[in-house]
């Protein structure tokens, strides 16, 4: 037995509006079938793509997660238009950038957010996985405020997988992984 949590942290697909495009449920699907299985429990941040996109995907994985589905409202950011003005402000995406036009959004924010992750770490076993969806930039400020860790933007559909042990945290570059139980 490992003392090991893990979190496959995942932008939701192509969408339009708060709904996925034709093209958002394939990917969505296709990215869930290179998924390993092992799941216990998936989360949405509760805006309609993401939750959308976690259905998707466990659709494509095709297994069972026993801890279901579950919204943690604290995935998604309260100021999505401060987010949206500093983008305007900053002209790009990245953390490092955003953090320039509005530093204290940056600040305040990932801490909020981080704490998403860690109530849903909270709610795994030892050894446990989770599967969740949420967006960009604010899963790269979550993962900044649980890990200190600034990750480049995450594509639609990439993802990072984020492990707690006894030794901390770890992260993986963004991308679109084969994702493997922890050993």
């Amino acid at each position: 037995m490992t003392d090991s949590k893990a979190i496959v942290l995942v932008r939701h697909t192509d969408n339009d509006g708060d709904v996925l495009t034709p093209q958002g449920v394939a990917d969505a699907v296709a990215i869930g079938q290179t998924l390993d299985g092992g799941f216990d429990i998936a989360a949405s941040s509760g805006a309609q793509r993401a939750t959308q996109t976690v259905g998707c995907l466990l659709g494509g994985l095709g297994a069972a997660v026993p801890g279901g589905v579950v919204v943690i409202e604290a995935l998604r950011s309260a100021v999505e238009d401060r987010w949206r003005a500093a983008y305007g402000t900053a002209g790009s995406g990245d953390l490092a950038s955003l953090r320039s036009a509005d530093p204290d959004l940056v600040a305040t924010d990932s801490m909020r957010l981080a704490e998403g992750l860690r109530s849903l770490l909270a709610m795994l076993p030892d050894g446990g996985r989770a599967l969740a969806v949420g967006h960009s930039p604010t899963n790269e400020a979550a993962v900044l405020g649980l890990t200190g860790t600034m990750i480049p933007p995450l594509g639609k559909g990439e993802y990072v997988v984020i492990v707690e042990s006894s030794a901390g945290f770890s992260v993986t570059p963004p991308g679109r992984h084969h994702i493997k139980p922890l050993q």
